[in-house]
């Protein structure tokens, strides 16, 4: 972590992954392109936001999506990766939880019924990025 004014900010190096977990693997992957897709428009997470497949098990056909990974960098990602993760789950119809990770192994979980209060999911992503527990 590099230190920035007052407060802790991730480096420029820094790597989220998120996985989301929803009823059927259908589902969860249905809403893994989803949250893709709505992390994608923002702005500043154009072109950090990625996909990836886990290898199949023995006895799958093909490769099903997994996780996805985004990187974040100085100009305020993680901020709003924050934001437009608490707007994506309280815009959901199914119980949604999504689990995003550091690379040290913290991790926070997000489920879409606590996502009815913005703030909360901001501020335990936010802790998450600061390196604090939730």
């Amino acid at each position: 972590m590099e230190k920035r004014g007052d407060s802790e900010m991730p480096s420029a190096r820094c790597t989220l992954t998120l996985r989301v977990s929803a009823g059927s693997g259908v589902e969860t992957e249905a809403h893994l392109v989803s949250l893709r897709d709505w992390l994608a428009a923002e702005d500043v997470l154009r072109g950090r936001v990625e996909l990836l497949a886990r290898t199949p098990r023995p006895g799958q056909m093909g490769t099903a999506l997994d996780v996805l990974a985004v990187a974040l960098g100085s100009g305020g990602a993680g901020a709003v990766l924050a934001r437009s993760l608490s707007t994506w789950l309280v815009q959901r119809r199914a119980d949604v939880t999504v689990h995003v990770s550091r690379g040290d192994g913290q991790t926070v979980s997000v489920e879409v019924r606590r996502a009815s209060d913005p703030q909360a999911v901001i501020g335990a992503v936010g802790r998450l990025l600061e390196g604090g527990e939730e």
